[in-house]
């Protein structure tokens, strides 16, 4: 009697063990659920306010508001290059001497990553040209170019985003009409956008 009873102990511990491991197998066996990846999008276009100083126009006291706009196209998730344009003809009052305005036409290379949750970074070297008017600059269209910062905050729908950026750009006037012989010196003007991003 109590080999029967040991045995039919051992049978149960065993039986128990068999449907535990089957059990595990099961589970291990189960493919894992997806993780929830962000979606990748090779352009997007930015549009928004922008702000330029006014370094190259003598006795100004103000810099100009405008319009900024991109449109960048990302080659991975951290590279892309960017063509990017602005327009400032908008003075918030009357101390700029003239009626100057300004527009300028970059491209470069973009280095973007995430910093922290829906904040992402990035860092951009632009060249192109400038144009001056309504100051007496020489020479009309400058070489221009510089480096700048930005964030974008990404909204809940993936394709939408705000931007908040800030860069130098240097070109080269000079605003004396009775010596053209003079060469144009560099002017390094503060400049800044912010307006909204959509990736497609």
């Amino acid at each position: 009697m109590k080999r029967k009873f040991l045995f039919a102990i051992l049978a149960a511990v065993s039986a128990a063990f068999m449907s535990l491991a089957a059990t595990s197998q099961v589970a291990l066996d189960r493919p894992a659920r997806p993780e929830k990846t962000t979606p990748t999008y090779k352009w997007e276009a930015f549009a928004g306010a922008g702000y330029t100083s006014l370094n190259q126009v003598n006795q100004s006291r103000n810099g100009l508001l405008g319009v900024n706009a991109a449109v960048t196209r990302n080659f991975g998730k951290y590279f892309g290059l960017t063509a990017d344009g602005g327009y400032y003809a908008y003075t918030y009052n009357s101390s700029n001497p003239g009626n100057p305005t300004v527009d300028m036409v970059l491209l470069g290379p973009v280095f973007h990553a995430p910093l922290f949750e829906r904040l992402d970074g990035f860092v951009h070297v632009l060249l192109g040209g400038e144009h001056t008017s309504g100051g007496s600059t020489i020479p009309k269209i400058s070489f221009a170019g510089g480096a700048g910062v930005g964030l974008d905050y990404k909204l809940k729908n993936p394709r939408f985003a705000i931007r908040l950026s800030g860069d130098s750009i240097i070109s080269s006037f000079v605003q004396d009409p009775d010596h053209l012989g003079y060469s144009p010196h560099a002017h390094r003007n503060a400049r800044a956008a912010f307006g909204v991003v959509y990736k497609f």
